[in-house]
């Protein structure tokens, strides 16, 4: 086997922050207005354009985003929300957290996406929501997600956090849900630190968030302060002002991820065995969160997890892609066991995270390829595909 290319680590994300970043962060700090100020009004209302809808409500994190959301459409304990257990964690989380009930279902093999035959199949009278999400890049099926939602008169939460550029039907993702979530840690294109954003077309709806968010420091003479009780997750100045410099260059980030794609997919073609990257008829567009690789079936969750460590002892940072929440520890108290969803479980096994960010050279795709290639072929999994 070659050896790495550098002595540093080949992280599995990076954040794409230079001289702009550095310059509105430290204007940030010299305004003294830290919270609740200027920089968090602009990128909500500059985060609202981009996507394409009205209103935007900044907070601190995507779980404080979904936890704020279901609370606004007078969700709690008792109810029920239907999830993808193949998901961005910290934002399915917020289901339990509130005390609702998360009821997981499967997804589609190809896409990773929640299934829309599936969410129709868990549908009952105890079900208050649906949140889908955007899987590692992919757009969910909107169009029958949309359908299903309003026969059902269910409100449909779109969780955006892996896509954000993403196309499907000739619009951005982030304007299929009555409200879209979009969580902005690492290893998101774009990084605020730390924040989330919401996105709705309702303004009674994103009033409602704003409360719901934080009070606000015209509260202070209001007589309904105390009617319910915020979370007090805003958003920082200094995050926003970060994250408003990310998103002047949001076009430069994803091209320059789009360049690495590039190097993955040719270095790829001498990689036997896996399932290359899909994408359904109806995407126009997508932007990979991670460059995941679907390793065939005669590879196994412990073969998988062989080919991590093997990948670490090379200075690559490799990982699953997903450990699925109904498999996970907490959830068992709602019924859950291994076995219950047959191609979460089938894909999760298989899925390999490579590194995926712009600062990757083609040098470097090229040497993550061949060790992972290197160590598939010592686990002896043999080149079955799918």
């Amino acid at each position: 086997m070659e050896q790495a290319p550098h002595d540093d680590w080949i992280r599995l994300a990076d954040a794409d922050v230079g001289a702009a970043e550095m310059g509105a962060v430290l204007a940030a700090m010299r305004s003294q207005r830290l919270s609740a100020g200027p920089a968090v009004r602009a990128f909500e209302e500059r985060f609202a354009r981009y996507v394409g809808r009205t209103h935007a409500v900044a907070l601190a994190s995507g779980t404080a985003g979904l936890l704020v959301t279901l609370r606004a459409l007078g969700i709690g304990p008792g109810d029920e929300v239907i999830a993808s257990s193949f998901s961005w964690h910290q934002i399915a989380n917020a289901i339990a957290l509130l005390g609702a009930t998360p009821r997981f279902v499967d997804i589609d093999y190809w896409s990773g996406t929640i299934a829309a035959e599936k969410v129709a199949a868990a549908i009952t009278a105890r079900t208050k929501a649906i949140v889908a999400g955007n899987t590692n890049g992919h757009p969910a099926p909107w169009k029958a997600l949309r359908t299903l939602a309003d026969a059902h008169r269910l409100p449909l939460i779109e969780d955006s956090t892996e896509a954000i550029g993403s196309v499907y039907q000739g619009k951005r993702v982030g304007g299929f849900g009555d409200c879209a979530i979009f969580d902005f840690s690492q290893p998101s294109p774009l990084v605020c630190g730390e924040g989330a954003m919401i996105l709705t077309d309702d303004a009674r709806l994103a009033a409602e968030l704003r409360y719901l968010r934080s009070h606000s420091l015209d509260d202070r003479r209001s007589v309904s302060v105390g009617s319910r009780i915020p979370l007090q997750a805003s958003m920082s100045d200094l995050c926003a002002a970060l994250g408003l410099a990310q998103l002047d260059r949001l076009e430069e980030i994803l091209a320059r991820r789009r360049r690495v794609e590039g190097s993955y997919a040719r270095h790829m073609l001498a990689f036997e065995g896996i399932k290359p990257p899909y994408r359904a008829p109806d995407v126009d567009e997508v932007h990979w969160f991670l460059y995941v690789v679907h390793l065939g079936t005669r590879f196994t969750r412990s073969g998988r997890n062989q080919i991590v460590e093997d990948m670490a002892t090379e200075s690559v940072a490799a990982a699953p892609y997903c450990y699925p929440l109904h498999q996970q520890y907490f959830y068992g108290r709602y019924g859950y066991a291994t076995g219950d969803l047959f191609v979460t479980e089938k894909v999760a096994d298989r899925a390999l995270a490579l590194p995926f960010h712009g600062g990757l050279d083609d040098d470097e795709v090229a040497f993550i390829v061949g060790t992972a290639k290197d160590s598939s072929i010592s686990v002896g999994a043999g080149a079955a595909i799918y």
